[in-house]
């Protein structure tokens, strides 16, 4: 089967529950689906430390997450694990190695993809860690796009008894280990999709995190998206721009919508957006957005409370070449698509929230199909209705979630109630009521349109005035130097910015720090400071901030309202082994309602830890009576019942806890279920058993977890458990069998990993795998020189590993500028894997870095072509040297031999080789050959599909234009030499406005290739 005919086959309900589905129930079973797929090559060995990225407007780190920068260019038929869902009116598939996205949503009234359903997998590198396909539902969190959306998640079905069916999908973030899980719901009685969502901080220390569901929507000339009419206001990322909707009145991501017909300035049209862009309402005072597919006469509607859910989002590629050749790296047949996300405790991307320790958000969102209607005017989770009133004429659309039997419609006189359309019958989904009524003259803002069922409303919408006024919004600015901040409140208000909104080029520290040269005792930003240091496991450092803090906050107040400081210093001083004192910090933190519940876990883990069985329960107790749905407390009450010999209200408290939470993997464990798939959560699970002092069950986790690219700091983990245990000898064994294990992609992250590897050198300062682990953890939380001491250890000790070779080279280039040594160290890696592509481009990298002439990095490179061909990014970089060096032609053969693949944000770097290389030819044969010359700059102007990408609508192409009317005017064609100047010089839509992009991001927020990131300026220039 030809590619481009790929499809998607459903299986059928299993025979077992087809009945239940014939009986109008909902139904939920797991089978494979077997889909065409492009396989993501395995991901990379070298971890990436990409400290200063930008993704999606704000940090684009990855680690510890392996990189994965390839894509098979060919399909393969794979199986993938699939759960679905059925009831009468809707079908959808749900992909738990996807992520858990919802990768079909069919509505079986209208035969509707109302979600966009991609017949094949086909990665492109969008992901944070590289692959992402597009289609469907991506439920992204704790940033966007959700860091493991290419990762698999754990799945459970639940029957609920009212009929409906839930699959969970949960996993434990791979940045902070906090746990997400959505459960994606059908109802028997109802044609909506529920998704119920619960994010838990399972840690001790305070995360920040956003929520977008990201729905794709097939688009075409006649789709269009709605927002509530109230939104008369949309913003760029970061709110660096805005402009009016639906009708755009100004430049907007470089394009001038202002200057346009009136009808192609109405970016609710997909057709009128010629350019990567996205938009963001401001406000609003309605819970609904969705779209609607005019062709189809179908669409569907999102409903939340916009006081949790305020988020409604537009991001389209563009409907222009740049566009489509984004579509084609994402699909075969299946053409183009726009986002339609919704932001739960967000408004806007980067826009994250917090979740305190031990803390739970619970959330739903819906979505229901509607046929017919047209766009939607006003939307509950119930009922959508359209009312367009022009002429005299208003036109009705009603569409409903649920079945409303003997419902009236009715349109009225606002101001006198007079009827003037009136109808009554049965509602049902994909069964909507339409109808045209004469409205006597009266202007929208007049009339009202009510739907009532059993005599109770159902919903209610009277059009608001086409001409209420509305201010504009704020738009954000950037951020003052420190210098030039004078108040401390806002030094200290700005770094919470940067650091809450994981800004990736500028650092909350320099504000921090400057609010501290003028006043070293304020109490926020030492606060702020030591909370940096002690999640970098700089501890001593950390401990000395929050101590000055302390020191000022409890001078003439012994009890401060707010126990934040006295909760960090328990922290920090627990990390530093000083159990007593934390204990203490932590109990007067306690004192503070805010931070009693996190505080009383902390006192609670420390006296289970220490056999304080007792106490122990009463502290758990007190803290799950603050926040019953802390799994955490959950646990540890259940672990200390059993203890306590009361095992018939410890299963009666953990089935509860199953009952609620089906995928809580500590709380699976100690029910003796299997775990979940992720070693990595094993590791997890082991930790918090350890510190709850249930070691004997802890080390045998940890020795079930050790396996793969765990497998190091999984035994490192258990050498700390033996040792507490008393068993010294075998903590040494496991510690031996660490350093020798494989280390390949494994890459510790978290303070528990820091402080196992800590406790491992302690042991040993001999371990040179635990130097070389240790490093990357030090690295990747920006302490290089110390990061760089611990692989120079790795490296003098005599470990020949190309990994920690080159993680030196790029540290020794960082933190010290030293060129010479940093390519010795590159030399001596690629003298243990010549043939690593990576290697050959960083190390190139580096030279074009220091200065290194292009004659050298050829004839480099020329020795190994099967490297230089095996990367994209080292194949462009080729084919640019080759231009620079008079090779053109070269150039231009290499980038006609293969297939290239971009990344997003780092678009037009293989377009530009391919004009730079024609060029060249251009116009080294316009003196002789301008035929040829010309044949060259027509050539600049195309795209080769193999490019992988298309020609930014707002590129200029004057270059190009230059050469052909000098080769025109050669070849005596003076009205096409004049034509070609013209175009030249024709002015085209404006650059981007301050504060926009053509990115997507705000020009302070400049993108880059990832790969270029790994190359710092020295630190005495930075």
């Amino acid at each position: 089967m030809d590619v481009h005919e790929a499809t998607l086959d459903l299986p059928g309900a299993p025979a077992e529950l087809q009945a239940r589905l014939d009986g109008d129930g909902a139904v939920a079973w797991q089978q494979p689906v077997t889909i065409r797929t492009y396989e993501p090559a395995p991901a990379d060995r070298y971890p990436m430390f990409l400290s200063r990225r930008v993704y999606q407007g704000s940090s684009g780190r990855v680690y510890p997450i392996p990189f994965t920068d390839r894509i098979s260019t060919e399909p393969v038929e794979r199986e993938w694990q699939a759960v679905h869902l059925e009831n009468r009116w809707l079908r959808l598939m749900v992909l738990p190695e996807l992520g858990g996205r919802i990768h079909v949503g069919f509505d079986k009234t209208a035969g509707y993809d109302f979600f966009y359903r991609n017949n094949v997998i086909k990665p492109a590198l969008v992901g944070l860690a590289g692959p992402w396909v597009s289609g469907g539902v991506e439920f992204n969190w704790p940033q966007h796009h959700r860091p493991a959306t290419f990762m698999p998640v754990d799945v459970e079905i639940e029957e609920h008894a009212d009929g409906s069916v839930t699959v969970w999908c949960s996993d434990h973030d791979p940045f902070t280990r906090m746990k997400g899980m959505h459960g994606v719901r059908l109802h028997p009685d109802r044609a909506t999709i529920e998704l119920v969502v619960r994010l838990h901080n399972r840690t001790s220390e305070t995360q920040t995190f956003l929520w977008w569901a990201n729905v794709a929507a097939r688009v075409h000339d006649d789709y269009q998206s709605f927002f509530p009419t109230d939104v008369r206001f949309v913003a760029d990322h970061a709110r660096r721009a805005i402009t009016a909707f639906p009708a755009a009145d100004r430049s907007y991501y470089g394009v001038d919508y202002a200057a346009r017909p009136e009808a192609e300035r109405r970016i609710d049209r997909y057709r009128n957006i010629p350019v990567p862009t996205s938009y963001m309402i401001v406000d609003t005072q309605d819970d609904f957005f969705g779209g609607y597919d005019h062709a189809a006469e179908a669409g569907f509607v999102h409903v939340a409370d916009r006081r949790i859910a305020p988020g409604k989002k537009q991001w389209t590629w563009g409907d222009a070449a740049f566009g489509h050749a984004w579509d084609d790296l994402l699909t075969d047949g299946d053409g183009p698509y726009i986002e339609l996300m919704a932001g739960v405790y967000t408004d806007n991307q980067p826009d994250f929230s917090w979740l305190m320790p031990g803390e739970t958000k619970r959330f739903t969102q819906q979505w229901f199909p509607i046929q017919r209607i047209g766009v939607v005017h006003q939307a509950n989770r119930d009922c959508a209705v359209h009312l367009d009133v022009s002429g005299g004429t208003a036109s009705i659309g009603v569409a409903v979630a649920a079945e409303l039997r003997g419902a009236t419609v009715e349109l009225r006189s606002a101001a006198d109630g007079r009827v003037l359309h009136r109808w009554a019958g049965d509602l049902a989904p994909g069964e909507p009521h339409v109808a045209t009524a004469a409205t006597q003259d009266l202007p929208a803002h007049a009339v009202e349109l009510e739907v009532r069922c059993g005599g109770a409303p159902v919903i209610r919408w009277r059009p608001r005035p086409a001409d209420a006024a509305t201010a504009e919004p704020w738009v954000a600015t950037e951020p003052p130097r420190p210098a030039d901040i004078d108040s401390a409140d806002e030094l200290y208000l700005t770094g919470v910015h940067l650091a809450q909104y994981r800004h990736p080029t500028r650092s909350p520290l320099p504000y921090w720090h400057e609010a501290l040269a003028r006043d070293a005792g304020d109490v926020r930003c030492n606060l702020a400071l030591a909370d940096h240091h002690y999640r970098s496991g700089a501890y001593d450092a950390a401990l000395a901030c929050v101590r000055t803090g302390f020191e000022r906050l409890t001078r003439r107040n012994t009890n401060p309202a707010d126990g934040e400081a006295s909760y960090l210093l328990g922290l920090i001083l627990r990390r530093m082994g000083d159990s007593a004192a934390a204990y203490d910090a932590f109990a007067k933190a306690a004192w503070d309602r805010k931070w009693a519940h996190a505080a009383l876990v902390e006192l609670a883990q420390l006296d289970a830890a220490a056999g304080r069985d007792d106490e122990a329960l009463e502290r758990a107790r007190d803290a799950r009576r603050l926040d019953v749905d802390d799994t955490r407390s959950r646990a540890l009450e259940i672990v200390l019942l059993r203890r306590l010999g009361r095992p018939d209200e410890a299963e009666q408290l953990l089935q509860q806890a199953l009952a609620e939470d089906p995928l809580d993997q500590l709380a699976r464990t100690l029910d003796g279920r299997k775990p979940g798939r992720d070693a990595r959560t094993l590791v997890d699970v082991a930790l918090e058993l350890a510190a709850m002092g249930e070691r004997a069950a802890a080390a045998g986790l940890l020795e079930r977890a050790a396996t793969g690219a765990v497998r190091p700091i999984a035994l490192y983990h258990l050498a700390v458990v033996l040792d507490e245990m008393g068993f010294a000898a075998d903590a040494r064994s496991a510690r031996r069998a660490a350093a020798e294990a494989t280390p390949d992609r494994c890459f510790p992250s978290g303070l528990d990993d820091h402080d196992a590897l800590e406790a491992a050198l302690a042991a040993d300062p001999a371990d040179l795998r635990a130097h070389a682990l240790l490093g990357m953890l030090l690295y990747d939380r920006g302490r290089e020189a110390e990061a760089l001491a611990h692989w120079r250890a790795t490296v003098d000790g005599g470990l020949d590993d190309a990994v920690t070779l080159r993680n030196a080279a790029i540290a020794t280039f960082n933190a010290t500028g030293d060129g010479d040594a940093a390519f010795e160290l590159f030399a001596r890696a690629l003298a243990l894997a010549p043939d690593d592509a990576r290697l050959w481009y960083e190390s190139d990298q580096l030279l074009a870095r220091t200065g290194a002439g292009v004659g050298a990095r050829l004839s480099r490179l020329a020795e190994h072509p099967g490297a230089v061909l095996a990367r994209d990014d080292l194949t462009i970089e080729w084919c640019d040297l080759l231009t620079a060096a008079g090779r053109a032609g070269e150039a231009r053969a290499v980038l006609q031999s293969r297939r290239l693949a971009p990344w997003e944000g780092g678009e037009g770097r293989s377009l530009a080789a391919w004009v730079r290389a024609n060029l060249s030819l251009a116009r080294a044969a316009l003196p002789a050959d301008p035929t040829a010359a010309l044949d060259f700059a027509d050539n600049a102007l195309e795209v080769p599909r193999n490019l992988g990408e298309g020609r930014h609508p707002l590129a200029p192409t004057d270059e190009i234009e230059e050469v052909r009317a000098e080769a025109l005017e050669r070849l005596g064609r003076r009205d096409e030499a004049q034509a070609a100047r013209a175009a030249a010089r024709a002015p085209r839509d404006a650059a981007p406005a301050a504060g926009e992009s053509t990115s997507g991001l705000p020009d302070y927020f400049a993108t880059s290739l990832p790969e270029l990131l790994l190359f710092d300026p020295p630190a005495s220039g930075a």
